[in-house]
């Protein structure tokens, strides 16, 4: 379902918020765009993410770090990086940067 038609990815973002943020922009049977906004937020310790989807992430502001179970060390990700995360691989976000808003876009797939 398309939610606007256009829109702006750093519109409506709250100065201060306490939950990361994420809204579909559009979706319909096959995939899922959706904004993630983040600031300071990361996976609770010892907990790890695993979708039912494909998911494409890039980061378009901000900064994070993204731990995939089996690897030593995360990934650092500045502007303009993008990551492919398989279904069912799991990981986790190891920081999220405090003092500016890390905004993501991702794309869901089965």
């Amino acid at each position: 379902m398309l939610k606007k038609r256009s829109a702006n990815l750093f519109a409506e973002i709250p100065e201060t918020f306490s939950q990361e943020i994420s809204s579909t922009l559009l979706e319909n049977n096959n995939f899922k765009i959706e904004r993630i906004v983040s600031l300071g937020h990361a996976t609770a310790g010892g907990e790890w993410l695993e979708e039912s989807a494909n998911e494409w992430v890039v980061l378009i502001q901000g900064g994070a770090k993204l731990l995939f179970e089996g690897e030593e060390r995360p990934r650092y990700l500045q502007p303009g990086d993008y990551v492919f995360i398989p279904k069912h691989c799991r990981h986790r976000v190891e920081w999220t940067d405090q003092m500016q808003k890390s905004v993501w876009l991702a794309i869901h797939w089965e």
